[in-house]
Order: structure tokens, then sequence, then C-alpha cells
């Protein structure tokens, strides 16, 4: 029940508070609604609820066939384990690291699509919803739960489901924007009190050689930033790396699928202030974040953040509309004349689109926008180049060579835009790792690109 721990309940109406307290229920009895054959969706990233997961999966001798569908997760999730193929089958529409296994190893199933159309499959009714899992705040004095950190493809889903079981947590932050939903649409919660999973920095294990080497990237992409810029800065040690070179501009604007705990100094400091967006001034727009604790103090009411869906967030359309767009995204290998391969190694799946042509198109088409691929020019033992002369066998293009206009290796900048196969293909070999420039334009010259 709800209790004097939950700070919103001596706000609540006594018609809401008896509202909300008929639908408290225990995990174990939530999730008896659940069975065989329904299509789930959970809520992703850090906000995974896993008290209702950890609940559903001890039902799993009861059930089978039933669909997982999410973006990537983080944690341990059970229903990736091996054994659990025929009673939880897992639909990734971005491959997390604790969902690799299982996709490529047949257990669990990928849909290459794009960050923004994710919902879409949910809200036109081209997959029908039975239960949306989700992790929300408590209720305000007006009955609404805030989605906290992960608003992007869960609300616009859960909308669409015929049951809505929700996690009720004090610890889950309030954030603001088109992030809430009212106690009259959960079917049934069940109250926690746990800390948010965290994901901290990327960088924590990387040798100096390699943070030299990101350092070197994040420099050049910093320098690429004009001041009244508005960014798209995802998770991970290449974003990171730009961020720690912002310092010195001025009035740079989050117009960005997600975000993580390097914005907060940059907020701080007066660099990120979002005072020159011609789309939602003075506001930092996100769909979802993935950090630590100090990240969902920053977010808890904070005017300044707002979380949007993400077929709102990640719209090309919407994101155009912010001036000198900056998108900032990476790559695992580029072939010389510019496609991208960013979701598998060779036929091997490992992640997937995201929000990456979203924006690569949404900044191409903003005035004075910038879209960028940054990546290292080798792996990290310097064994293989990543700028390649084709695609590994079975690779996806993500980003296909007309949408790329700025490529960034610790070695400079490649700006392919409107360029000639042959000026494309010098100005890859120059970002290149030295050791393989000679291979690189030895198969250019056979080829007739040089």
């Amino acid at each position: 029940m709800l209790t004097e721990k939950i700070p919103t309940q001596k706000n609540l109406a006594a018609n809401l508070l008896n509202i909300y307290n008929n639908k408290v229920v225990s995990a174990d009895e939530a999730v008896k609604i659940i069975k065989s054959g329904d299509d789930i969706m959970v809520q992703p990233g850090c906000a995974v609820p896993l008290t209702l997961i950890n609940a559903m999966v001890k039902r799993k001798d009861e059930l089978f066939g039933v669909k997982m569908h999410h973006i990537l997760t983080i944690g341990k999730v059970p229903y990736f384990d091996k054994g659990m193929e025929d009673h939880f089958r897992h639909v990734a529409y971005f491959i997390g690291h604790n969902a690799r296994l299982a996709v490529n190893e047949g257990r669990a199933d990928h849909v290459p699509i794009f960050l923004s159309e994710v919902p879409l499959l949910f809200t036109q009714g081209i997959i029908n919803l039975d239960i949306a899992l989700i992790h929300v705040s408590p209720p305000d004095e007006h009955g609404f739960c805030s989605y906290g950190i992960d608003v992007g493809v869960i609300k616009s889903t859960a909308d669409k489901a015929k049951i809505i079981i929700a996690q009720v947590n004090p610890k889950m932050p309030r954030s603001l924007g088109d992030s809430f939903i009212h106690i009259n649409k959960i079917s049934y919660i069940v109250e926690i009190d746990e800390e948010i999973q965290e994901l901290p920095p990327a960088d924590e294990d990387m040798s100096e050689e390699s943070a030299a080497v990101y350092e070197m990237i994040g420099r050049t992409v910093a320098d690429l930033i004009e001041d009244g810029s508005t960014l798209q800065l995802g998770i991970g040690v290449i974003p990171d790396a730009v961020l720690k070179f912002l310092g010195n501009k001025r009035g740079l604007g989050i117009h960005t699928e997600m975000f993580s705990d390097g914005v907060i100094d940059l907020v701080d400091s007066g660099v990120i202030t979002n005072e020159m967006k011609t789309l939602h001034r003075g506001k930092m727009i996100a769909g979802f974040a993935l950090g630590t604790k100090r990240l969902y103090d920053f977010i808890h009411n904070n005017p300044i953040i707002e979380l949007h869906p993400q077929e709102y967030v990640n719209d090309p359309f919407i994101i155009a509309k912010n001036i000198k767009m900056v998108a900032i995204n990476s790559a695992i290998e580029i072939d010389l004349t510019g496609q991208v391969c960013a979701d598998s190694i060779g036929p091997r799946m490992y992640s997937g689109f995201g929000g990456q042509v979203d924006f690569i198109r949404g900044a191409a088409r903003s005035e004075g926008g910038k879209p960028i691929i940054a990546l290292p020019s080798t792996t990290k033992d310097k064994a293989i180049s990543r700028i390649v002369t084709t695609l590994k066998p079975g690779a996806g293009v993500v980003t296909s060579r007309a949408d790329v206009h700025y490529v960034v290796t610790e070695y400079g900048v490649a700006h392919l835009h409107g360029k000639t196969l042959r000026d494309r293909v010098k100005s890859m070999i120059n970002i290149a790792h030295p050791d393989f420039r000679e291979e690189l334009t030895k198969y250019a010259k056979e080829n007739k690109y040089l």
C-alpha cells in the first residue's frame, strides 16, 4: 500500500488514494495475468522493471511462446539465459551486451529498424501489445506517475497495451516533459523501494594509449562544433571524450535520443544553456538517460530537462528544426567510399540501427548542421583497420555513403559530402592508420578509384 515513505501520499486526494491502493498487489500476483503467447513490452535501459521480470520468470514452466519486446536493457535479465527460449522469446530492436549471445545463437530475435519507428509498430497496430511492464515514480497530487529516466519507446507503446503492470519506486526520479502516466491507466501496481540501476562511464578500464586516441578524436570533433550548436550525444567513450573539450564553447543546446552524466558539468558551468535553440528553447530534449545516481538526481524535477517519446525526439524532420544541429555517432567500420557499418561484425549482429540514421539525416537538413561519424582508425590492438577497402562479407550498411558528411578518426577529418569517389577515397585514406594506408591505396588504384 502507498505509505508515508512515498512523499506524495499526503497530497493525493482521497479518491485517487483509493484508486491507487485498490491496484496494489504483490509482484507474484501481478504477473499471474501473463499467459502463453502474449506480446509484452518491457521498459528498457536502466529502468528495466526487474522485480516484475523475475516474478514472471518464476512462472516459466507455465508459460510458452511469450514474446518480450524491448530496446537494450542493463543488467542481468533472466529470460536471456539458455533454456528460456521456448518460454520467453526476446525480440530486440537494439541488441544490448546482455542479449548479444542469445541473438547470435538464434535464441532471440532482432528487428532492424530506425529507433524513431519502433513505437509506430505498436501505435499503428502492426504489433498488438498485450501487456506493458513499466517502472515509474510515485504519483503526484494529481495521480500522475513519471516514467523517470526512460520515456523513449515505453510511453507510446504502453498506451496501446491491454494491461499495464507498474513497479512504483520512490527512487525513480520524476522527469518532466511528455513523461507521465495516470494511475487510472495502470492495471496493477507493485510497490518497491530500490536503487535504480546505474551504468558507469565506459572508459574506466581503458589503457592510456586508447585513452589518448579517444582524446584526439574528442578534440577534433569538438573543433567542428560552433557556439550555439545543438548536440546529439549518446553514451560511450567518444561522446564523453567530446564533452571534455567543450568547456570553451558558448550557448550549446541538447536534442538527443539519450544522454549520460557528461552533460551535468557543462550545464552547471553555463556551456549548455539551450538558449540559442530554435526548437524547445531553454530545454534539453531527450528520450531516455543512462548513467549514475548523480545523473538521476540531476534529472529529478529539473525544469531544464524534458523527456519525450522517441518517435518525436528522433523524427528527422523535428531534429532538422534545430539550427546548427550536430549529430555525433560511431561505427564498427567504414569503407573507402563512406559506407558505414554500425550494427554487425560481418554477419554477426552486434547492436542495431538505433538513432544513427535519424540524427544523421536530421542534422544534414538542419541549417548549419553537421552529421559526424567518429571512430578510432583501428581496433584496440591495432591489428585491424576500421577504415576498410570493403565492408566484411555479411556486414550491414546502417548509414549509406550518400548520408555521410564528416568522418573523424584520431588522424583528422574526412569531409565526404558532395565529393567524388576519387576525392572520398583520398580523404578516407588520409584519416586511416598509417600502417594500413599503403594497402588501402593499392586497393584503390586496382579498382580505379585513384
